[in-house]
């Protein structure tokens, strides 16, 4: 039996390295205010949270600075290491001035909190080269200092891996980058062979949860919804981690995402230990 390494994240950190392990924002609802989800996250055990554009002007219209939240969160060892969620960048009809505000102000949270990647997908079903073209536009938008890593979902218009790795190969921008995500990963299919052709250092950031037994139907409404925590479902989530640690996957965060409407119903300190706690117990038994 392999030794207990420092971090249970260790298993998918460089040599000597061991990324954080932190709290999406999806996780403890959309609507929990800042101090209370940072109490929350916290408490767990928590090493930083994630936070979306909502949760951000929730907190500014309650009265808070992005220097005040990002003050609150680091005192309590839980600092923002996350931020999302891009959509709606496929098409010029698309960025509308509401989507245009959002992806201002997810720019504007990262260089706040000193977060390098930002959380991105497309549910709109486009042509690969058009998706390709506007993901090299949405990476120049979002400047060199910053990363915009794209999620795959089997429901958008980026189903799986493969897809998700051309659309980043081919958009020929370097702070371009893939997100992988346990729900999306089974439920599109996904394999270790499927990660060959993706080198390791495109993806920077994993996502831990875990898929019912029987997918939903429509199968948005299970994932933002009714997932499961990590290693407690039917997901193969440890295969998935041995899968990145296999070859050599270093993500600069590891977030679990369990996106549970009866989970949050039990109460956001209650949801953030369970789903902590299953993520520990995961990522443990994946070095033994």
């Amino acid at each position: 039996m392999t030794s207990m390494p420092a971090s249970p994240t260790a298993v998918l950190g460089a040599p000597g390295l061991a990324p954080p392990l932190i709290i999406s924002s999806y996780t403890l609802g959309t609507t929990v205010p800042f101090v209370d989800r940072v109490a929350a996250a916290a408490g767990a055990g928590f090493e930083g949270i994630g936070l979306r554009a909502e949760n951000y002007w929730d907190a500014v219209d309650a009265g808070l600075s992005a220097a005040e939240m990002a003050g609150i969160a680091s005192a309590a060892g839980t600092p923002v290491l996350e931020v999302e969620y891009l959509t709606g960048w496929g098409t010029a009809a698309d960025r509308n001035a509401e989507q245009q505000r959002k992806e201002r102000t997810v720019f504007e949270m990262a260089r706040a909190f000193g977060v390098r990647h930002l959380n991105a997908g497309l549910l709109e079903h486009l042509p690969v080269e058009q998706i390709t073209e506007a993901l090299a536009g949405l990476c120049d938008r979002a400047g060199s200092d910053l990363v915009v890593a794209l999620e795959f979902m089997p429901y958008s218009g980026v189903p799986d891996l493969a897809t998700a790795w051309q659309v980043v190969r081919d958009s020929g921008r370097p702070n371009a980058a893939l997100i992988i995500d346990v729900w999306h990963w089974a439920r599109a299919g996904m394999t270790a062979a499927d990660l060959a052709s993706v080198p390791a250092e495109s993806i920077v950031a994993v996502q831990l949860c875990d898929v019912l037994a029987e997918p939903m139907d429509p199968p948005r409404s299970e994932s933002l919804g009714h997932r499961l925590p990590p290693g407690q479902g039917h997901g193969d989530a440890a295969g998935m981690v041995r899968a990145l640690h296999d070859r050599a996957v270093a993500p600069a965060v590891v977030t679990v995402e369990v996106i549970s409407d009866a989970l949050v119903a039990g109460g956001v300190e209650r949801a953030a230990r369970t789903v902590h706690q299953a993520a520990v117990d995961l990522l443990l038994a994946t070095t033994t």
